[in-house]
């Protein structure tokens, strides 16, 4: 959805602005040097006694080890440390205020996982080491005790540094250490990293400094992640939409060509920074916490691959959910379908082009007068779209919008049902009084669904359940402002116009809004009239009025906490709105159960999922819950899908997409994709060619562009629906692959898409490579990422020892050991290589469909390496059942002169296999049998360039085990 991009969007309070990097000198405090008289290097600390041994680990006492500083809030002086070895490869550190007044997610949004076995520091992958006063600790290795720890919060004693104040003041002047602070408002705890260390994730973030996050030079701070979800469209180096405080570090020992991985989580919901920094003259980086509530609650992961951490990670926020074959097809939405006749034609046009289309969305223009769970009586009436959605789904799916916001009656004569029933059942947000918490969305004055109220499940069932009855009889749904947002200050208060609903901003398209952007390299001469962006907006709306009542009990999760200041926490986090508040609800806003905006605020998105997901379940039973949602916290993947927000319609954005897909397969999100072509302001035909073959090869494959910007669907440019069909082609043959790759995933967290360096983690010049991306292990895309060039450069891991084969013509790569290759990238061409060693189930006739595509015969392709050898495997099953029914699962074992498959499953596969490639064959095979047959010499051929053997004709039962050999 469109979002503002006025100057008030980037309002940061005190006036200070992130860049790009931050400088030593610049101030990191934005917060009134009136509240700033304090100096945190006074804090005391904490010493540790009364250490108790539990099965699995210690449990001890801490107490503040001096004279309370109260920094930003009051010093907790008594808190709990539980350590406990959950499992060979993760430790769970939980330091936490021993009153349980501090917030802690509840266990019914996100379940923790449990000790397994009989785990101990003698036996961990990792083991805790501390120092009792002042209080320290840092995690090693069992194997390698003595080396570099992978945690390390010895860094109170660091001397005195211009950058310390980061922690502390509005003013440069240096300050002593690091210490540990657990204030009731804030809590601050600082590791040390290895000097410029490879760390990868905490999210979502658009980050400049690309997928590998930025530790700062000498005396700079490079990185500052913010913790807050965020309703913006797409802010480079600043919070955006999800939250995840998790990474991956990775480590390589030169001498001994060692490569390790290990991975650190905060379960934390709390608003939070997060700073990658380098003192000056420092031979350490640091990671700093600095959180405004909750707890101090780790788990450390003992990988020691980056896919080893990202498969210990599943086991922490659950594996990802199952998607539905025909989810991995082509969608299509934008903003601006005005009428169903309009979303009919673009169906047609697309099947006129040939261009595959499997999911037709539709955006906010499908409402009656903008209202969740309603369709336009004049534009979409509901008989109408009952027979449109019924002939669709012959073919492919429907998906609608969904927003976060509930409309509000405007009068007694307004008859909302939606907003009627939940008022009556009470699932509503409410003010601190007790009241109606009023916000301001797309239709007008709204309210908020409470997911912690007993009601709401039952009530948002009821209404997605309605809405399918009346017409709009959905496959999937599509959740967005689920931050959640809103266009007041705050609350909107008291004395509102109720019958306003209009918007305060002007809408993209209307007179004023016109859409001018074009992307970097766009040829007004060539591609048409070009200009200037002239979107409007503000964030000051309505009457900007926030109540100021505080809670009596905040952390309902963990106890009660009184005294603090939810609508404006002492220390100000980097919220790139500035106040909390701003473009969202108030943090004193109140839930059932009596817990705060403040601390819940980053779970909203996720509980909205949760809901969709056990909604979609009821409605559509035996069926796999479809959902994409734009926010997202920790565990989200086990409910739904991402996708990444609101875009722009340049080359610098196509390249970030693939940041973002791989920053959420680390995020266990792995149903993530870019709006192709870009979302804000307008595309061109060459940037969107490339977008649609890059995007192609990328989980979640959605079009979808704003309102009042040209069309962008493939069919307007031949030269963009040629590219369409090619890649789509490529990615309907690849379907058994992917699937596969995502029935991995929703078994053991391993991602389908990978950075390079996560398959050879001991190759340090592809640490930092993210233009380049593979998708399992096999395929390695190497898409053109800036306008009006006829080739692209990419790197080919394995140093000369792997194979990669061109994927359309299978020659050989004559590739540049550890350096980069140019390849020739004409317009309409993506290059894709496959790997030596693999073996890959394809469908032989991509269709139209995905289904269709399903229907027609297997095809399979072996790439040997040199000693003859691959493998490969395939999951199938019915493609939609939740849970899923009945498996089989197909290997592929390569031998010299042979290609055995295996098949385990009680899942009966009707389609044949018709067709074998083999490639790395030196010789020209005389005779070739399947299943101890022969088959006719007319049935094979072989060309020498290529090394490729090719059976066809064949109708291999897929059901039996089956060995095709040559001689």
């Amino acid at each position: 959805m469109f979002h503002l991009l006025g100057s008030a969007a980037l309002l940061l309070v005190a006036g200070s602005a992130l860049a790009d990097r931050i400088g030593v000198q610049e101030t990191l405090r934005r917060q009134d040097s009136t509240t700033n008289s304090f100096n945190v290097s006074s804090c005391p600390g904490y010493a540790l006694s009364g250490v108790a041994t539990t099965e699995n680990g210690f449990s001890a006492k801490l107490r503040l080890a001096g004279p309370a500083c109260d920094a930003f809030g009051q010093d907790v002086t008594g808190l709990t440390l539980q350590v406990t070895y959950e499992t060979q490869s993760r430790l769970h550190v939980n330091l936490f205020d021993t009153a349980n007044s501090q917030f802690t997610v509840p266990e019914f949004v996100f379940v923790r996982p449990k000790a397994s076995g009989s785990v101990n520091a003698r036996n961990s992958d990792l083991v805790f080491n501390y120092e009792a006063a002042p209080f320290a600790f840092w995690i090693t290795r069992r194997t390698s005790p003595g080396s570099t720890p992978l945690f390390d919060t010895r860094v109170a004693s660091l001397p005195a540094t211009p950058i310390a104040p980061v922690i502390a003041s509005d003013s440069s002047t240096a300050l002593d250490g690091f210490p540990l602070v657990f204030e009731n408002q804030y809590l601050q705890l600082t590791s040390a990293l290895p000097l410029g260390a490879n760390v990868y994730g905490l999210g979502e973030a658009v980050a400049s400094s690309g997928l590998r996050r930025d530790v700062g030079t000498d005396g700079g701070v490079g990185t500052i992640q913010n913790m807050w979800a965020r309703d913006i469209a797409d802010p480079i180096d600043q919070n955006v939409y999800g939250v995840h405080p998790v990474y991956i570090e990775h480590r390589f020992n030169a001498t001994t060509k060692t490569p390790q991985s290990h991975g650190v989580f905060l379960l934390s919901a709390s608003g939070a920074d997060i700073l990658l920094l380098t003192p000056p003259g420092s031979t350490v980086s640091l990671i700093q916490y600095r959180l405004i509530g909750g707890t101090l609650d780790f788990y450390f992961l003992s990988g020691p691959t980056p896919m080893a951490v990202m498969e210990q990670y599943s086991d922490i926020v659950g594996t990802p959910t199952w998607q539905p074959y025909w989810g991995f097809g082509f969608h299509l939405c934008r903003w601006g379908y005005t009428s169903v006749d309009v979303v009919k034609g673009i169906v047609a046009s697309m099947r006129a082009a040939d261009v595959p289309l499997e999911t037709m969305w539709t955006d906010i223009d499908l409402y009656h007068a903008v209202r969740d769970f309603t369709s336009d009586p004049v534009s979409f009436p509901g008989n109408e779209m009952r027979e449109f959605i019924a002939d669709l789904v012959r073919a492919s799916q429907d998906i609608p919008i969904v927003d976060a916001a509930v409309a509000k009656e405007v009068n007694s004569s307004d008859h909302y049902a939606p907003y009627a029933k939940g008022t009556e059942l009470d699932v509503f947000i409410k003010n601190p009084d007790g009241t109606e918490y009023i916000g301001q969305v797309w239709p007008g004055y709204t309210v908020f669904p409470d997911w912690f109220a007993s009601n709401t499940l039952s009530w948002w069932t009821e209404a997605l359940s309605n809405w399918s009855a009346g017409g709009i009889e959905f496959s999937g749904i599509w959740l967005d402002m689920n931050e959640a947002s809103s266009f007041c200050d705050g609350s909107c208060g008291t004395g509102i116009d109720i019958s306003n609903t209009s918007v305060p901003f002007i809408l993209p398209g209307d007179p004023g809004g016109a859409v001018t952007g074009y992307p970097e390299g766009y040829n007004a001469a060539v591609w048409g009239p070009s200009g200037n962006i002239t979107v409007n907006g503000t964030l000051t709306f309505g009457v900007n009025e926030v109540p100021s009542a505080d809670l009596s009990a905040r952390g309902i999760g963990a106890g009660n906490q009184t005294g603090i200041q939810i609508n404006t926490p002492p220390y100000a986090i980097h919220n790139g709105n500035g106040r909390l508040s701003l473009h969202a609800l108030a943090t004193n806003a109140t839930h059932a159960g009596g817990y705060a905006e403040l601390d819940v605020h980053n779970l909203w998105g996720t509980m909205e999922a949760i809901a969709t997901h056990r909604a979609l379940q009821a409605i559509l039973p035996g069926l796999r819950p479809f959902i994409i949602s734009r926010s997202a916290f920790a565990s989200a993947g086990k409910w739904a899908g991402h996708w990444l927000g609101d875009n722009f319609s340049t080359w610098q954005y196509m390249y970030l997409a693939i940041q973002g897909i791989l920053q959420h397969q680390m995020f266990q999100i792995p149903f993530v994709g870019a709006d192709t072509c870009g979302f804000n302001d307008n595309t061109d035909e060459e940037l969107c060619g490339r977008w649609m073959q890059l995007a192609a090869f990328t989980p979640f494959y959605r079009n979808h562009n704003e309102r009042g910007a040209i069309s962008q669907e493939p069919f307007r440019w031949d030269t963009v629906a040629n590219a369409s069909r090619t890649a789509i082609a490529v990615r309907y043959s690849l379907l058994p692959y992917w699937y596969s790759l995502f029935a991995n995933v929703s078994r053991s967290g391993t991602p389908p898409v990978r950075a390079l360096f996560w398959e050879f983690p001991d190759e340090p010049e592809l640490f930092a490579v993210d233009r380049q991306f593979l998708v399992g292990s096999d395929i390695l895309v190497t898409p053109v990422l800036t306008p009006n060039v006829s080739t692209v450069d990419g790197i080919f891991p394995g140093r000369g020892k792997t194979v990669w084969r061109d994927w359309y013509t299978h020659d050989v790569l004559d590739a540049n050991v550890s350096a980069n290759t140019t390849l020739a990238a004409p317009l309409g061409h993506i290059p894709v290589h496959v790997r030596d060693g693999a073996a890959i189930l394809l469908h032989q006739t991509p269709a139209y469909t995905v289904e269709e595509t399903r229907q027609g015969p297997f095809a399979l392709l072996v790439t040997a390496s040199a000693n003859g050898h691959a493998f490969g495997s395939a999951y199938l099953d019915d493609g939609v059942s939740d849970p899923p029914g009945p498996s089989t699962t197909l290997t592929f074992q390569a031998r010299t002169g042979s290609v055995t498959i295996g098949s385990r499953g009680a899942f009966g596969i009707p389609q044949r296999l018709a067709e074998v490639t083999v490639l790395g064959i030196a010789k020209k095979p005389t005779a070739v049998s399947v299943g101890g047959k022969t088959v006719k010499s007319s049935s094979f051929t072989y060309a020498g360039a290529q090394q490729k053997l090719v059976v066809t004709g064949l109708a291999v039962d897929l059901n039996k085990d089956t060995t095709i050999s040559w001689k």
